[in-house]
């Protein structure tokens, strides 16, 4: 005979789940992209792109793999959105393959790139799905790459055509925009580290410029939205800010890691937000400051309506005695990660990222547009691929982002990252982000433990 419940603790309510609910109007939704799913590669007139090249590198990306053929999303969009759309999941983030719609850049159209998207928009209606489109997640023209890539002035005029081309031409289909995805990763990591495409090593100077080019562009964006994209249609940018949690929740430790905070994303949440770039950025890089153009924080500095955020990890900073403020911590060896070596487990980072983007910028509308974990061995056995891992990353920080918005942070959705396994860039098909396994081999989707439960938390708007 089981004993009664102490007095001290309460019931489950008949609702269950965590506290009270998200609001009403919070969206739950997921989040992939075009090149690591999409496949058909060089089908229907897409051109190469940055990364198609890169793939054919000898060691750049994990065992060779390509983008090929990926998940055949190209192929099989429509069984994919019954799949979601069973789950119940309403809201999906995906992108455009600049390729596919100027296979050069700069030349003509491919009205089969344009006929595939209407295609995509007209499957996600059927199956009562909102678009949430990005512009640009790394996918770049080869042609432009070969010109200088992001380094090159042209690339930014070129993105500025490519963005009025897909705006104008999906208006009807399309409210929510969004500008670039994580520009640290395509201008950083691409040009000054060479971990990403196009592999290239330069010097501060160049990798600074790349920066530049890129808010520029994403301010080309917002005016192609503004021009075209209809009365009732949003824009912003998604941004992986580096995000710090701090070690203790006194007022010290906040406010050095609010300090912190500025300082490491001055360059691009700063500079957008101020109209220029932060003396203190200015400061720090001297002579390899960009080049500005008259009129680029005319563009840089125009209004929009979100701010994305891709949330995946944090640093622990505390207050220091030296001339920062600050000091930020090194993680022990045994510190809880994913399979990434890049993504230890920091769940307090979707409380103070969305926390300090609203405090230091006065945004009143963010959105979660990445959140989720990678691990290489997820096998499906006996029908199912019990992921208990990423169940527990999920519920994690969830309950995290749930605090944010009990404090007033005006955080308005979550899209979790990803909706299936994919092409995850240099780790090639090692890596599975997806909360539905594929069978690279046969293309078998299989949903695993955590979109089952990520299903739940969707139907009861509370954390389970």
């Amino acid at each position: 005979m089981s004993s009664p419940l102490p007095s001290t603790i309460a019931p489950l309510a008949p609702t269950f789940g965590y506290a009270s609910p998200f609001p009403d109007t919070f969206v739950f939704g997921v989040s992939a992209s075009a090149p690591q799913i999409e496949g058909a590669a060089f089908e229907d007139g897409k051109g190469e792109s940055n990364w198609d090249r890169f793939c054919r590198q000898p060691g750049a990306v994990h065992d060779g793999d390509t983008l090929d053929v990926a998940v055949d999303h190209y192929h099989r969009f429509d069984e994919d959105f019954a799949l979601m759309a069973s789950l119940g999941i309403k809201d999906y983030r995906l992108s455009i393959a600049w390729p596919r719609i100027i296979p050069d850049g700069t030349g003509a159209v491919n009205e089969a790139g344009l006929a595939f998207y209407r295609r995509l928009f007209d499957s996600l209606r059927r199956h009562g799905i909102t678009p949430w489109v990005t512009l640009f997640h790394w996918d770049l023209p080869m042609a432009l790459e070969e010109r200088g890539g992001w380094t090159s002035r042209e690339t930014v005029d070129a993105f500025a055509r490519y963005a009025e081309v897909v705006v104008k031409a999906f208006a009807g289909d399309v409210r929510h925009w969004i500008t670039l995805n994580e520009i640290r990763c395509f201008t950083m990591l691409a040009y000054g580290y060479g971990t990403k495409a196009p592999g290239r090593r330069e010097p501060p100077a160049v990798v600074n410029q790349t920066y530049h080019h890129a808010i520029v562009a994403h301010g080309h964006a917002v005016r192609a939205v503004r021009r075209h994209g209809g009365p009732d249609a949003k824009v912003g940018l998604t941004d992986n800010c580096d995000v710090s949690v701090p070690v203790s929740e006194t007022p010290e430790d906040i406010a050095a890691a609010t300090a912190w905070f500025r300082d490491r994303n001055a360059h691009i949440l700063g500079a957008i937000h101020a109209g220029r770039y932060p003396e203190s950025y200015l400061a720090r890089v001297g002579d390899a400051a960009p080049k500005v153009l008259p009129g680029d924080f005319e563009l840089i500095g125009q209004p929009t309506d979100f701010l994305g955020l891709n949330l995946y990890t944090g640093h622990y900073v505390r207050a220091a005695d030296n001339a920062a403020g600050y000091e930020q911590l090194a993680l022990p060896k045994n510190y809880p990660r994913a399979d990434p070596p890049w993504l230890h487990l920091v769940p307090q980072s979707m409380y103070w990222a969305p926390r300090m983007v609203a405090e230091l910028y006065g945004h009143r509308s963010i959105y979660i547009t990445e959140n989720g974990c990678g691990y290489d061995d997820e096998p499906v056995t006996d029908g199912e691929c019990q992921d208990l891992h990423r169940r527990d990353f999920l519920r994690g920080h969830l309950r995290e982002l749930h605090r944010a918005i009990g404090d007033g942070v005006p955080v308005d959705g979550y899209f979790l990252w990803s909706f299936i396994d994919n092409f995850e860039w240099e780790d090639g098909y090692q890596r599975r982000f997806g909360i539905v396994h594929c069978d690279y081999g046969t293309q078998q989707r299989t949903p695993k433990l955590s979109a089952r439960y990520y299903a739940r938390i969707i139907q009861a708007r509370r954390i389970l």
